[in-house]
């Protein structure tokens, strides 16, 4: 039998019990020994024997006769070393425990000290902050309101170049009239005289030059008025950023270890947004600032786009109105004489094509009902029965119906031609009532409706 190693335990129970003997008489009590009667009588209680259930205390425990137990038992050596070891074990863990306790007593210390100063150095560090934001804010705000007016600038001066441009749509309205109506002309009518002229390649050439530059600029300061929002909007959001910042700066400026709503957010160390803060305000500043003076400088080009344009608008306006009244008389004369061969000839030849159109209809209308009988003979004829179906002389009739289908394709023909002639007189009464209109409205455009339209001109307090 081994002896175990350790000295932390005492030996087991039954090993215990089973080493003494009965020494009481044979009629003092059958009952055999108790774990709790030994130790009564002993006068001592094992550590052990207070912890065995109470089960095994009832239990009775016969005291073996065989001596040879005893080896198993630990020696008193045994019972000191392992006391010392108890004690020495306790000295190291009372040591241990005191200099862990001084340490973390420190450590808490120096941690609470540590924690305090990062704690003061944040909240100076946001109240620097706060001041960097008030001064950004006040910043921004002046740059809002300059480009908020200079917006509202460049918007009236774009009303006004909007209602100049408007205003010269009249004028080109007349002119295109004017130009619209004589390009209806036909024949020898359509010709390139002096109003032509003067209205192509002077008034309209100029008021659509005029025009194209306005509509130039205008798009310039519809963009440009884009641009200026932009700048503005982000303006704006940058000083409302800066609003929401300076609030919730100014709420952790004021938190403080007992004041309430603080807590734990698990992670938030590990954001990580950008730095570059005043730069980003200072190029917003710096934007605004570069769309204001384009703003500017568009202005400026604007009034003096006005001032041009309808100076020279003005003046080609009177050199036009010259050319209106030598074209009067000889377009007066034309339709005089386009009057007189419309009633004489095409109108009688139009008359006469009508009656031709209506015989021919009359003649096919007159050929059906022979060419009902016809085929119906030959439908007739084919119930014959046997033999009697031959190929006899009244088996022309075959022909009969050839003959007036082609008759009937003939006159047809004849009809579609007839048709066409009179679509073609039609057409040429069209064209010389046209070219007639065309003349009476000519006449009404040039001495009349232009005359008078071209008075109305804008004037140049108006274009401007």
């Amino acid at each position: 039998y081994v002896r175990p190693k350790t000295g932390h335990f005492l030996p087991a129970i039954s090993t215990m019990a089973s080493s003494y003997r009965n020494t009481r008489p044979a009629g003092h009590n059958t009952n055999q020994w108790s774990t709790s009667s030994y130790h009564k009588n002993d006068g001592t209680v094992p550590t052990l024997q207070r912890a065995i259930p109470d089960l095994l205390r009832t239990v009775t425990m016969s005291y073996p006769a065989n001596r040879s137990t005893m080896s198993t038992r630990y020696t008193p050596d045994d019972w000191f070393k392992s006391n010392q070891g108890n004690y020495r074990q306790s000295e190291a863990s009372r040591h241990s425990a005191e200099r862990l306790r001084r340490d973390t007593m420190r450590l808490i210390q120096d941690k609470e000290q540590l924690t305090r100063r990062m704690q003061e150095n944040t909240s100076k560090d946001i109240g620097e902050r706060l001041n960097d934001i008030a001064f950004w804010r006040s910043e921004l705000s002046h740059e809002v309101d300059n480009v908020a007016g200079e917006t509202v600038a460049l918007a009236e001066v774009k009303r006004r170049l909007e209602r100049a441009l408007a205003e010269t749509e009249r004028p080109l309205q007349v002119s295109q009239e004017c130009m619209y109506h004589r390009d209806k002309r036909m024949a020898i009518d359509l010709v390139h005289d002096d109003v032509e002229k003067d209205l192509i390649k002077q008034e309209v050439e100029v008021i659509k030059s005029c025009q194209t530059r306005m509509k130039q600029h205008l798009e310039r300061a519809t963009a440009q008025l884009r641009l200026n929002r932009a700048a503005q909007h982000e303006l704006e959001r940058d000083l409302s950023d800066k609003v929401t910042a300076q609030r919730i700066d100014d709420r952790c400026h004021h938190l403080r270890n007992t004041s309430d709503g603080i807590g734990f957010f698990r992670g938030i160390e590990r954001l990580d947004p950008p730095e570059s803060w005043s730069k980003f305000t200072d190029n917003n500043v710096l934007r605004s600032q570069g769309q204001r003076a384009a703003s500017r400088k568009l202005r400026d080009e604007i009034e003096a786009l006005l001032n041009g344009t309808s100076s020279e608008m003005w003046s080609q306006f009177n050199n036009v109105n010259v050319s209106f009244t030598s074209r009067v008389a000889q377009t007066a004369d034309a339709r005089n004489s386009l009057q007189a061969h419309l009633t004489k000839q095409t109108q009688q030849e139009i008359f006469q094509t009508e009656m031709l159109i209506e015989s021919l209809k009359k003649a096919l209308r007159d050929k059906d009902n022979p060419l009902k009988v016809a085929q119906t003979r030959l439908e007739e004829r084919t119930r014959r029965p046997n033999v009697e179906l031959c190929r006899d002389n009244p088996h022309h009739l075959v022909e009969e119906v050839r003959e007036i289908e082609d008759t009937i394709r003939k006159l047809q023909e004849r009809l579609l031609d007839a048709e066409g002639s009179l679509q073609s007189l039609l057409r040429t009464k069209v064209t010389l009532e046209h070219d007639l209109s065309i003349k009476v409205n000519s006449l009404f455009l040039d001495q009349e409706k232009c005359m008078s339209i071209r008075k109305t001109f804008p004037s140049v307090p108006r274009l401007t």
